[in-house]
Formats: C-alpha cells, structure tokens, sequence
C-alpha cells in the first residue's frame, strides 16, 4: 500500500493558495482549511487527495462519486470494496458476512488490504489522485495513511441522527442493474434554532421497481449499532485532521438539489462547474 500511495503524492490537479476563506454560510460548521482560499486556478500539476468523512447514510458515496466525475478522478469507496469482497466465495466472504451483520467496523488489516489491491489496480490503469470515502475510519488508519500520502483536504458530512437511521432505513438496491435508490421521505422540522431538513426519496424507475431489495445490515438496531460506533471512533479522527488544519465540517442543508450547489460554493468548485459545462 506504502508505495502504491506515494506515487500519488507527485500528482494532484490543484495548486492552492494560502489566503484564508472565512466561511459565512451556516451549513459549514467549520471555517475551511486555509488552502482552499484564494486558488489560482487550476493545474494539471496535481490531483486532488481528499478525504469525504460522515457517519453511515449521510450521503459520503454520492457528494464523492459527484466530485470524482466533476474532477476526473477515481472515487475509491471502502464501502463498495467490502460489498464486492463479500459478493466473492471463500473465507474472507463469510468473516466478512459475520462481522457486517453484526453491524461492527471490519478490522483496519482487512480494509487496509483491500484499499492496497484497489489502488494497485488503479495505478495499474494509470490513475492519480483519489477521493477516499469511508477510509480512514480509525486513528490507526489515519495515521498508516498518513505516512504514505499527503492528504489534502478532509470533508466531515453531518446530519442529525434520526435523519440517518431513516435514510438507512429507507435505502434500497436493484437486484438487477445494481444502483441504489431510496424510498425514505425526510421532513424534519426546526426546532431550537436550527433549521429543519427535508430530502425527497430517490425513488427508482418502474423497471427497477419491483426488484429492490434491502441490504441485510439496514436494520434499525443494527444502523444504531453503527452509527454508536462511528461516533465513538471519529471523535479523535476528526480532531486529528483538524489539529492538522485539513477538517471542513459541512452541515448538509438537505437533499441533493440543495446541498451540491452549497458544497462547491464551500470547495471554491462552483465556477469550475460553470466552466466544465460550458466547455462539454
């Protein structure tokens, strides 16, 4: 893994500059980091190394895939790398069926393996650059990452907890084409000052429709279960990156159509959308 990750260190697409940007939003929890002031446009000198944090369902694979597509880099989700390993035979199939049921984090020499064997195929490839999301999940992680690489940026998704147990609750995959759907309706109202959310399902199409099916681990006890853990384990993480300057905490305003155009504004990306859509 060691030097799979290091040659990523000499890519990256963006140079940064080094102005503060003070953040007056209210969906940003966190000033961002100081390098994400003041770009100087961008250069095909590096690409991006960053980091998408967030408890389970608060949406890391869809705002990760969205950047990896606006950025041209590859969107490596732990997640969808355990879902693969278990979808294969042999014994690492069933430690890892045990251990997902459950609702436990699979152990940092498993996730740390199968991240190996992405990034070698990557590089394979020829790819450079990365959006890593659900890894690192533990300071162990963190810092095994942080001995090979330079990571540029740490994005923390938030969202209330029961806005999370219904949107794990309410996900749903075909069991054919393989994309993921969700059916929950989310409407929580404000309430000692903050403000309420509301997120439309992401309902399938009717070709879809009739072979959904739910994961076996979305069960209420079972995403309490993970959603516990997460907490305890991300505190120190978080605290980490901050220390490190590199924690953007961002507060998801809502569902997709109002909380993307507000995470580019806080990424300094949104005139880089206008630019790529004029030039397609």
């Amino acid at each position: 893994m060691a030097r799979v990750l290091r040659v990523a260190r000499s890519s990256s697409l963006f140079s940064f500059g080094s102005r503060s940007y003070s953040a007056e939003a209210s969906h940003v929890s966190s000033p961002p980091p100081p390098f994400l002031g003041a770009r100087r446009g961008f250069t095909k000198e590096r690409n991006v190394q960053w980091v998408f944090l967030g408890c389970p369902g608060v949406g890391k694979g869809t705002y990760a895939s969205r950047l990896s597509s606006l950025l041209g880099v590859p969107h490596i989700a732990t997640g969808d790398l355990v879902r693969d390993a278990l979808a294969s035979s042999g014994p690492l199939s069933q430690q890892l069926s045990e251990i997902v049921n459950q609702g436990k984090l699979v152990s940092d020499e498993i996730i740390v393996n199968l991240l190996s064997k992405r990034l070698e195929a990557g590089e394979a490839k020829g790819e450079s650059g990365f959006i890593l999301d659900g890894f690192p999940r533990t300071m162990r992680q963190a810092e095994i990452l942080g001995d090979v690489t330079d990571i540029d940026l740490v994005v923390n998704l938030k969202l209330p907890e029961e806005v999370l147990v219904d949107k794990c609750l309410g996900r749903r995959t075909c069991n054919q084409c393989g994309k993921g759907f969700n059916i929950a309706h989310i409407n929580l109202k404000g309430e000692n000052g903050k403000p309420g959310i509301s997120m439309d399902p992401l309902l399938p199409p009717p070709q879809c429709m009739s072979k959904l099916i739910t994961r076996a681990d979305d069960t209420e006890e079972v995403v309490k279960a993970r959603l516990r853990i997460y907490n305890e384990t991300s505190q120190p993480l978080e605290e980490y990156y901050r220390s490190k300057g590199k924690l953007m905490e961002f507060d998801l305003p809502g569902g997709i159509p109002e909380s993307w155009p507000r995470l580019l504004e806080a990424l300094r990306l949104d005139d880089y959308e206008e630019k790529q859509s004029a030039a397609a």
